[in-house]
């Protein structure tokens, strides 16, 4: 008993002289834990929100557009389907709201919500016949318009004609992924109201959903309803496109983080490890003293056990409440993040067992310290290193040669603050690499295929005097008219965007990162997950079927494609059969260098008497900038687990010298050359560290950017490297802090009277 009470005593007492140090290892381990939990829940499947609403909604795991009335009953007879939505009539309509012109598709469902695929209202109410004016629309869209409970919602049908509706329900559904990733807007009415808004059964469709009962069949029931169906199926997606939609960003921000906290829990095993040897190396004497008391090898290894694991412990519960808190407040506002029992134990076992290992290593080195308190363990003699040999081949001060010397008097700790310092610069520099990733998208919105910043519709004017006004804009340099078709893939399951713009002979400018752009009537480029998706590449040709014809198109570049995840094929407007031609849909507009989007849209919308539909492209990195906050967050964690190794290899520096810091001064040297001796001595790991880690950093940016561009879908070469002057202003604020916070200690060690003695 008396030796755990003395044990007890020596721990709080050696943690109270340590407070900071203790601190940083507590907010290291929970930032590291924080970070691995998010990414987990991020990327469990059970935190998709496809998944919640699916169930909430009872939803349907195959939709169908086509064109005509139809029957569902051959359908809902197909095997494996078990319930059917539908079918509903859906027709596109404009949203006009505040000068904003946005494209809706209207669906008629009943008042009493159907069985499949209901959409869960979150604010309002259902559709009710007693107010055949109100409209529920999907919650996104709803955010992205701007849309409240009981606002305007002024539709305009394909004929001119106007409605006023007014909002009565905001709704989340799992028919189709979010706005605007998912386009066009999505709002539903009763069949009722959509008839008196367009009469015309010609300009609608019919959409119908079907529930399977095994949610991996759905190859099988997509062929036999393209068999029952035929050339009037216009588009088909399946739970699958859906889920991946709305886990697009979710997935990013989780590959992301899990990087960093893998990484990071490394860094901070490596820091651990160098902090507990240097406090066994600082209290060697303390040990041999309590050996001496009666304390056993064993007794010395738990203590240090249990002073130092207690702390990463600490840091391992903080990051889990944390990582708790952070997920709860991003993914359901609050609410605990529905991560399940087994990735957060193994998050939590996991980094509890690296704390663990990584205090017993140098613990077993102190509980083996002889029990001789009177002898002071010296610095280990030898040989000047190659780094102390250069400074005086170059003639370097006095201090500065004697602190290259004294970087490398201990090898190992040596090694492990290096190590400890260019890991985390190696993480914060491919962090600067997301950075500028998002930078050059902003810059150079054309390297992902946006180099047009406004797309216009024709709106209530005909093509040829839309034409006219744009092509009379002085701030248009270029304009291509296209248009959007769902085209069936090759085995007919399922469907792709086919994007027509353009002409072969006067192309849209896409940057092609291979092959080149399409110069022929039948030539296409198509981005990476389309590429993946029918395992074609550059030269192969591929059969589509677009409104029931077939169109064979030679595969001859890859883009950068960040829509549907990378599943589009792009090619000129005359490459559509004759009887799927038609007047464009709308035109990609390039505008002058240094011309304001929304001043030319505004223009526009001026010269048509608001008649046109004018949008602005939105930019990925736009909704990607919360990456910029997680970098910053991260940063600042891996900058904690540097710092502790810092402070680590500087207790280890005055604790070697401090016996000779009265020899150095009875040698001539002033106090201030005392510092520079010291903080050089530590300064040289750091520049070693911060050095190698920002190479090592800028060298792996691109490429994991490019790894993880490839498996999404966008497609490789969007990686970017930042730039020199910004790795240049980095490792010198890091050097410039790191013998900042190392000029402390060195200051009040050489202004000291007397010398130190160690600990």
């Amino acid at each position: 008993m008396s030796a755990l009470r003395a044990s007890g005593r020596w721990i709080r007492a050696d943690l109270r002289a340590r407070r900071g140090q203790a601190l940083l290892t507590v907010l290291a381990v929970a930032g590291i834990v924080t970070a691995l939990i998010t990414s987990a829940t991020l990327l469990e499947d059970n935190t998709n929100p496809w998944r919640g609403l699916f169930t909430q909604t009872d939803g349907a795991h195959v939709w169908i557009s086509a064109q005509g009335p139809l029957d569902p009953a051959p359908l809902a007879a197909l095997s494996g389907v078990t319930g059917v939505a539908g079918p509903y009539r859906s027709a596109p309509v404009t949203l006009t709201e505040n000068g904003r012109r946005t494209p809706v598709a209207l669906r008629g469902l009943p008042a009493a919500p159907p069985e499949v695929a209901h959409p869960v209202v979150l604010e309002g109410r259902w559709l009710d016949l007693a107010d055949l004016d109100g409209v529920v629309v999907e919650r996104s869209f709803a955010q992205a318009a701007g849309l409240r409970l009981g606002s305007p919602f002024q539709v305009t049908a394909l004929n001119g004609t106007r409605h006023m509706l007014a909002v009565a329900g905001i709704a989340e559904t799992a028919e189709q992924g979010f706005y605007p990733e998912w386009t066009p807007g999505l709002a539903w009415v009763l069949p009722e109201t959509l008839d008196r808004i367009e009469p015309a059964i010609g300009r609608s469709q019919s959409v119908i959903g079907l529930r399977l009962a095994d949610a991996e069949a759905t190859r099988l029931v997509v062929q036999g309803a393209v068999t029952l169906l035929d050339e009037r199926i216009q588009r088909i997606y399946t739970w699958r496109e859906v889920r991946a939609s709305m886990e697009l960003d979710n997935r990013l921000l989780g590959l992301l983080l899990a990087l960093f906290g893998a990484v990071g829990l490394a860094a901070a095993a490596l820091a651990i490890v160098n902090a507990v040897g240097a406090r066994v190396l600082t209290q060697s004497r303390d040990f041999a003293t309590l050996k001496s008391l009666g304390l056993t090898r064993r007794q010395i290894t738990g203590m240090l056990l249990v002073e130092h694991g207690s702390l990463g412990l600490l840091g391992v519960a903080a990051g889990l409440l944390c990582g708790q808190l952070v997920t709860g407040l991003a993914l359901n506002g609050g609410a605990g993040p529905p991560l399940s029992f087994v990735p957060a134990a193994a998050i939590t076992t996991g980094t509890a067992l690296v704390v663990l290992v990584a205090v017993w290593l140098p613990a077993w080195r102190g509980g083996r310290t002889p029990p001789i308190p009177a002898t002071p363990a010296a610095p280990p003699r030898g040989h000047l290193s190659r780094l102390a040999r250069l400074a005086f081949v170059v003639r370097l001060p006095p201090a500065l040669v004697l602190g290259a010397r004294d970087a490398f008097t201990r090898r190992v700790p040596a090694m492990l603050t290096t190590f400890g310092v260019a890991i985390p610069m190696m993480m914060i520099t491919i962090g600067l690499g997301c950075w500028a990733t998002l930078d050059n998208f902003l810059a150079h919105p054309e390297q992902v295929g946006q180099a047009a910043a406004l797309q216009v519709g024709p709106g209530r004017l005909p093509s040829s005097e839309a034409e006219r006004l744009i092509n009379a804009d002085p701030d248009v340099a270029a304009v291509y008219p296209g248009t959007e078709v769902d085209a069936l893939e090759p085995e007919q399951t399922r469907t792709v965007l086919a994007r027509a713009v353009g002409t072969s002979a006067r192309p849209y400018p896409f940057v092609v990162v291979e092959g080149r752009p399409y110069a022929d009537r039948g030539e296409a480029v198509a981005g990476q997950g389309l590429l993946d998706l029918l395992d074609l590449k550059i030269g192969d040709r591929v059969r589509v079927t677009v409104g029931g014809t077939p169109l064979i198109l030679r595969i001859v570049g890859r883009v950068v494609e960040p829509d549907q995840d990378g599943e589009v094929i792009s090619f000129g407007l005359d490459s559509l059969a004759a009887k799927d031609a038609m007047p464009p849909e709308f035109y990609s507009l390039v505008l002058r260098p240094g011309v304001d989007p929304e001043a030319a849209r505004a223009r526009l919308l001026a010269a048509s008497n608001q008649d046109l539909e004018v949008r602005r492209v939105v930019n990925p990195a736009e909704r990607l900038a919360v990456i910029r906050v997680v970098i910053v967050a991260l940063s600042v964690v891996l900058a904690l687990i540097g710092l502790a190794n810092l402070l680590t290899a500087s207790a280890v520096g005055l604790r070697d010298h401090a016996l000779d810091l009265a020899v150095l001064k009875a040698m001539g040297l002033t106090p201030r050359q005392v510092t520079a001796t010291l903080v050089t001595g530590t300064g040289v790991l750091v520049v070693i560290g911060v050095v190698a880690g920002t190479l090592a950093g800028a060298s792996m940016a691109g490429g994991l950017i490019d790894l993880q561009g490839y498996t999404s879908g966008v497609g490789a070469g969007i990686g970017r490297t930042p730039s020199a002057l910004t790795l240049a202003v980095v490792m010198l604020l890091a050097v410039g802090a790191a013998l900042l916070v190392a000029l402390i200690p060195a200051r009040r060690a050489a202004r000291a009277r007397v010398p130190v003695t160690a600990r």
